[in-house]
């Protein structure tokens, strides 16, 4: 339900911006518009910048209110101000009303976003781990999918109900998540760094159908937490950098959820329908609608394989060497025929491939990547870093768009895909050199393989042997052992005063 509600609200946003409904309020009349209307590029950057600069706000913090005080709770303070802030937008008819409900908006989905996900990461087992966050994107898919459905079919409405309709939908989400939170259990991870081992006992029964496998797994959790408690005594922000082994796994956190901003997805899901719309590419509603589908496709066959291929190089470096050669392939053809009928074809064909790249290889396995390489000592701390810093070139996507494709600015259209293809190979480059491949391994495993200091290439092959992790067992045997030796020594020098 909370990538639901994150894409529910981008889709909805990037089709207001293209409604005569939400333009005779918010925008001004332009002879020129397609559609009779347009917006100011500084009120178009901050209508959608202004959520993801709110997600990056959010994030920051959700490692301190994540540690602190546990997943479920986190999620219902985002239900709560996510219905605040849809208030805020469908009573207000000032700008600054509005922009205060989408900074309201983006603090409650940066939280939707970064806790849901440390949820899943921490309670799914590991083979299903990457199908898990699969489904994640995919309910992001569905949000954006019925946002921009519902978007096409309030557009030809002529006033304020063109975008109140819309924005009602946002309470579906808080209203279920709120109820249904009430019958899941606490994150097990969570509740073993609190040392509530009951609990957590409880909470993995809960969620593991095979129950004779509980204990063993509660054992390695354990070994896991008293490996990474000897190396340091306490969890917070100056460890993620203060250690050699924290530190690349913080960078490398950041680096892989950083990929979803660096693929210029921001642009085409923010200003897809207002682009189609400028582009002069047919209907630009039914367009976003038919893109938006096919991502939702390619999300379902990429819950079928994510367990099966690395994350790596087949996803990772294909996805964005497929996004980046799409967007050079619209910016070369509009360059040299722009707004003709064939251009426009192939704006969306390219546009159709983009999405397969993004959704189908890069959106699932960034977040997913990002989510498996933190300790578990400071997975809430990382995981929040890195999500806010994914969050803030997600802003810097969205605030800095209107300059290149609105008609009142630089008026580049397709062009702008000069700007992000570049990006998409480089990140190509990064992604060979240095991220590792950590397919199917449990967060056990991968802690041992960094504590391993291995380089990234001998990830994907390395044999795990438990050999970074204490045995629970053979510490209490060692104290024990200790205590007898101890206990003997005291009995003979005692012997020993006696006799003297």
């Amino acid at each position: 339900m909370s990538p639901f509600q994150y894409g529910i609200d981008f889709g909805l946003i990037g089709g207001l911006q293209a409604m005569p409904g939400f333009l005779m309020i918010y925008g001004h009349k332009d002879p020129n518009s397609p559609i009779g209307y347009n917006i100011s590029p500084g009120r178009q950057q901050l209508i959608s910048s202004l959520m993801t600069l709110g997600a990056f706000i959010s994030s920051s913090s959700a490692g301190i209110l994540a540690s602190k005080l546990g997943r479920r709770p986190c999620l219902w303070m985002a239900c709560i101000l996510c219905c605040v802030s849809n208030v805020v937008m469908m009573a207000t008819t000032n700008m600054h009303g509005l922009y205060a409900g989408r900074f309201l908006i983006g603090i409650a989905n940066g939280w939707f976003m970064t806790f849901s996900q440390l949820y899943i990461q921490e309670s799914s087992p590991a083979r299903y781990r990457g199908t898990l966050i699969s489904i994640f994107q995919f309910w992001t898919s569905i949000g954006s999918l019925i946002g921009t459905v519902v978007d096409n079919f309030t557009a030809p409405i002529m006033g304020k109900n063109s975008y109140i309709i819309p924005l009602s939908l946002i309470y579906i989400v808080p209203f279920i998540l709120s109820i249904g939170l009430f019958f899941i259990p606490e994150s097990p991870r969570w509740l073993l760094l609190r040392e509530k081992e009951e609990t957590a006992r409880k909470s993995l029964l809960w969620l593991r159908p095979n129950k004779e496998a509980v204990p063993e797994e509660m054992a390695e959790i354990q070994s896991a937490i008293l490996a990474e408690k000897e190396l340091a005594s306490s969890a917070s922000l100056i460890d993620l950098v203060k250690n050699p082994i924290d530190r690349r796994r913080t960078l490398l956190a950041v680096g892989a959820i950083s990929t979803q901003a660096a693929s210029g997805a921001m642009f085409m899901i923010a200003y897809g329908t207002y682009f189609f719309e400028m582009a002069h590419v047919g209907n630009a509603f039914q367009n976003s609608c038919i893109l938006t589908a096919v991502g939702v496709v390619v999300i379902i066959i990429n819950s079928t394989v994510i367990s099966k291929f690395g994350r790596r190089r087949v996803f990772l470096m294909g996805g964005m060497a497929i996004c980046g050669a799409s967007q050079l392939i619209v910016a070369a053809v509009y360059n040299v025929r722009p707004n003709t009928v064939g251009t426009g074809k192939v704006i969306v064909a390219m546009s159709v491939v983009y999405i397969m790249g993004y959704n189908g290889m890069v959106a699932t396995y960034a977040w997913l990547a990002g989510g498996e390489i933190p300790s578990q000592r400071l997975r809430s701390y990382t995981f929040g870093i890195a999500a806010s810093i994914g969050f803030a070139g997600a802003w810097l996507a969205t605030f800095t768009a209107p300059y290149f494709i609105n008609p009142d600015a630089l008026n580049w259209g397709p062009k702008y895909g000069y700007i992000w293809a570049p990006s998409c190979f480089l990140t190509v480059a990064w992604v060979y050199f240095f991220l590792p491949e950590i397919k199917n391994r449990t967060l056990e495993e991968i802690d041992e393989m960094f504590e391993a200091k291995l380089p990234a290439k001998k990830f994907r092959k390395y044999v795990c042997t438990g050999r970074y992790m204490p045995d629970p067992d053979e510490k209490l045997a060692r104290k024990s052992t200790e205590e007898q030796v101890w206990g003997d020594e005291k009995a003979t020098a005692e012997a020993t005063i006696n006799v003297a």
